[in-house]
């Protein structure tokens, strides 16, 4: 036995857990799981105080969408619940060593703590070279579930303790961190309500997923403390006169952190509708964003913690969004020229040519820039009612359509989906746009 492990209140799994285990998690335990669980950890992807410090990384898999939601919670330490000192003037996202390692150890607690809802926590860890379940028929040996303690902690001064006694194991690369802090989630839960959560009719595992970078139902987990695969607010009573009516469990309060989701599949408008997160996480307490574009997982944020509360600083304002490939896209969301539509509509003025159209296009005597911008790199997309453009010549007009049309990113369509008639200013090189929803990043 494990000493150490036993010292701090450490019990050896047994076969039963361990089977049930990896059912609920990976749908089987007579097959080994997805080889990338049992290799990636919590790391980051650019040494300290350098550009991107502040970012995960891993390579594209599915363990992605789980380390996004780490990702959230890293940046909303760094940004808004960090104590910094007068004299320290560093941008907290070039964060040195110290701020890496307690931005991940406050997020993953914070995530534990969530899902727990003021119960005990149970923690995971492995032994090195112990075996508690027997290779079988019915249990193919992973290297790690195996070889589990599980451990049953206050979620407070117990959990921290713990945590920085055995912070490596989650930390170091190429190491199963991922797949310990997961295991840990769904038992901190229970396994038996995260079977109620994922809809037991259906008998889905939790890693479902038809996108390759993990399912939605972890995120939801991590995000909400329930592993939920419906994002509505509250409950919905699903059924017809034929059957009694079912509910269906959304998100049930407003979360910390929120979720943002465009995909193909949900292009026309009333697919695209039923799917969208509720208000409860499209409106989170902090301008933190989860995002699902295309099954590509991100993280879009605002340093401004009062941006959701106040009308004018939603009007325009700066976003970043960052991908656990290491990618950072820096953009410019203009609410503006939709607030001033609205003013318009309110008081019932006329609209001429020569004032701002309902689809936000300049007037004719209005000078109109290229696309692009005044600064290299700089890229406009209007809102999904229509793009800036000079009415005039049908030459002009086909040039800018066709450019709208090669700028109409996946991207751009998911942040339509907060702030539906925002023009928005990406400040990248579109090849980057492209680059980072396409299969091979």
């Amino acid at each position: 036995m494990n000493k150490e492990f036993i010292l701090q209140g450490g019990t050896p799994i047994t076969s039963e857990l361990a089977t049930e285990l990896r059912k609920l998690v990976f749908g089987t335990a007579a097959i080994p799981m997805r080889a990338e669980w049992l290799q990636t950890a919590f790391v980051f992807g650019a040494p300290p105080k350098e550009e991107l410090a502040y970012g995960l990384r891993c390579p594209r898999n599915a363990t992605r969408g789980l380390l996004s939601v780490v990702q959230g919670f890293i940046v909303k330490y760094l940004l808004f619940s960090r104590k910094s000192t007068r004299n320290n003037c560093t941008d907290p996202l070039l964060a040195t060593a110290d701020m890496q390692r307690d931005a991940l150890f406050h997020a993953l607690i914070e995530i534990l703590r969530t899902i727990s809802d003021k119960g005990k926590v149970t923690m995971v860890l492995p032994s090195e070279d112990e075996v508690f379940v027997d290779h079988s028929a019915s249990y193919f040996h992973d290297t790690v579930t195996e070889k589990l303690y599980t451990f049953t902690l206050s979620p407070n001064d117990e959990l921290e303790h713990f945590m920085k006694r055995n912070f490596k194991y989650f930390t170091e690369e190429e190491t199963p961190g991922t797949l310990l802090f997961l295991y840990s989630a769904v038992l901190t839960r229970s396994m038996g309500k995260v079977r109620t959560d994922l809809d037991s009719t259906k008998g889905s595992p939790l890693t479902m997923s038809n996108h390759e970078e993990g399912s939605l139902m972890i995120v939801t987990l991590l995000l909400t403390g329930r592993a939920t695969p419906y994002i509505h607010n509250g409950v919905i009573n699903v059924g017809d006169e034929n059957s009694y009516a079912v509910p269906q469990y959304g998100v049930l309060k407003r979360c910390m952190i929120g979720l943002l989701l465009w995909d193909i599949e949900s292009a026309s408008a009333a697919v695209n509708q039923s799917r969208q997160p509720g208000s409860r996480l499209k409106t989170p307490n902090y301008p933190i964003w989860i995002t699902s574009c295309t099954g590509h997982y991100g993280v879009i944020f605002n340093r401004n913690p009062d941006l959701l509360r106040n009308y004018h600083a939603e009007s325009r304002f700066d976003v970043n969004y960052y991908s656990c490939s290491g990618h950072q896209i820096l953009m410019t969301i203009d609410n503006r020229t939709y607030n001033e539509q609205a003013l318009v509509m309110l008081e019932r003025q006329p609209i001429t040519p020569e004032s701002t159209s309902l689809s936000g296009k300049p007037g004719k005597d209005e000078p109109v820039s290229p696309v692009g911008g005044a600064a290299a790199g700089v890229v406009g997309v209007a809102g999904t009612s229509g793009g800036g453009g000079a009415s005039g010549a049908s030459a002009g007009n086909d040039v800018v359509a066709k450019e709208e049309s090669t700028l109409n990113t996946p991207l751009q369509r998911l942040i339509h989906t907060k702030w539906e008639e925002a023009t928005i200013s990406f400040h990248v090189q579109p090849s980057m746009l492209s680059y980072l929803f396409s299969t091979t990043q």
